[in-house]
């Protein structure tokens, strides 16, 4: 599966167009991880529970929007984009969408 953030991949036309695919997860902070971001924002610096947290969020959305992506038929995902909202005090909403097309 070719997934991209472009309207267009490179070397290859776009045959047909399936429609519009998502995935998405719905992340919680952990307590734990709250107390070491307190910290941490007193010192500086990243925070790299959430930052590890954040990246599996998007690669779980990313992997659903390919898995619907491969029930329509497709081999490619044009158009790519990330989307986060809070969703409840502590919660986070990671939605992975684009076009699922036919490259031929």
């Amino acid at each position: 599966m070719i997934v991209v953030t472009t309207e267009r991949v490179a070397g290859k036309e776009i045959s047909k167009t399936l429609g519009l695919v998502r995935g998405s997860t719905i992340r919680a902070r952990h307590i734990g991880h709250d107390i070491m971001a307190g910290l941490r924002s007193i010192v500086g610096g990243e925070v790299k529970d959430y930052t590890i947290m954040l990246a599996q969020a998007r690669e779980e959305a990313l992997q659903r929007m390919i898995e619907q992506a491969k029930k329509l038929g497709a081999n490619g995902i044009v158009g790519t984009r990330f989307v986060t909202s809070m969703v409840m005090s502590g919660a986070a909403e990671i939605v992975a969408y684009g076009t699922a097309v036919k490259l031929a």
